[in-house]
């Protein structure tokens, strides 16, 4: 996935989020509906977090220093997990407090009553125009693969975060269209708190999933199926090399990968003709794979006893 299909996405969510929590900032105070509530602060949390993603990028773009020799490429991960800490505390518990409270005092909505139906009915369209804009940028990249696949196993955290965010938002705006619906049919503000803890539920759910998986990104992720692959066969397409011995691989960014592979060279090899082999392989490494920026190759001389196996594919 390209940083700038990325950026569009999140461009888009921005725009429509800050559209929409201004209006449903409106509504609640003509209405006073803890759903509407709930939702406007969902949509200032989904708007900040779009603003960390957009800094996170840039400075991941910052160039290597003697302090971090790999660059900064891990910065993306950062604040997609922080984005997962926020939508989880602004967001969903304090979703779940209102609930609470509002179900606790019930009260129906006596102004200006069919205001949230319009601001949640206009809210609906311009979320849909932002998750439509993720996924036409996911699916530049996402081929045949899954959906969920595609959350799990992406390594850029932007479109998997917008895309959770949008679906979420989508179907916190059902909820509270359900729930003020309600409210103004049977006059009872405890569908109100419903519809709000609906929201708060959905949040937490969201959050709880990107926590988990920008975690294994900030672990370090090794390279993808096909990309180890592809680096197996460009090392071994040279001449003298005998094997791969092992080799392990690692994200250091979404489009920076670490590359460490020991091979089986034969024993009788001159220093200048090894060399020479070893810079061919790290060619063929990056013309296979591009994004393999650091490459590390070390060759030995194979011995069954003390081999290890590759790196299994992840």
């Amino acid at each position: 996935m390209s940083a700038e299909g990325g950026t569009r996405a999140i461009v888009a969510a921005l725009t429509a989020n800050i559209g929409i929590a201004v209006t449903k900032f409106v509504a609640w105070l003509l209405t006073g509906s803890s759903s509407m509530l709930a939702e406007a602060i969902h949509s200032v949390a989904d708007s900040g977090n779009q603003l960390l993603l957009l800094i996170g990028g840039k400075r991941s773009r910052r160039q290597a220093t003697p302090e971090h020799p790999f660059g900064f490429g891990r910065e993306r991960y950062i604040y997609a997990f922080i984005v997962s800490i926020i939508l989880f505390s602004v967001g969903g518990l304090f979703a779940l407090y209102e609930a609470w409270h509002k179900i606790q005092h019930p009260e129906p909505i006596e102004s200006w009553k069919w205001v949230p139906v319009l601001v949640l009915v206009v809210a609906i369209g311009l979320e849909t125009y932002s998750f439509i804009t993720a996924i036409r940028e996911s699916n530049r990249t996402r081929g045949t693969t899954s959906w969920v696949n595609f959350v799990r196993r992406a390594k850029a955290p932007e479109l998997p975060v917008v895309l959770l965010e949008d679906s979420g938002a989508l179907l916190g705006l059902v909820f509270a269209l359900f729930g003020v619906s309600l409210t103004l049919i049977t006059d009872n503000g405890v569908w109100d708190g419903i519809g709000t803890a609906a929201i708060g539920l959905l949040l937490v759910t969201i959050a709880v999933i990107l926590a988990i998986e920008t975690k294994s990104l900030l672990l370090g992720e090794s390279a993808s199926a096909e990309s180890t692959r592809r680096i197996e066969e460009a090392v071994l397409a040279g001449e003298g090399v005998e094997r791969i011995i092992h080799m392990k691989t690692l994200h250091l960014g979404p489009e920076e990968l670490l590359v460490a592979v020991k091979i089986a060279v034969p024993g009788a090899e001159r220093a200048d003709e090894l060399a020479r082999r070893i810079d061919e392989a790290e060619a063929r490494i990056r013309e296979a794979v591009p994004i393999a920026r650091v490459i590390y190759i070390e060759p030995d001389v194979y011995r069954p006893a003390l081999a290890s196996p590759s790196s299994p594919a992840p």
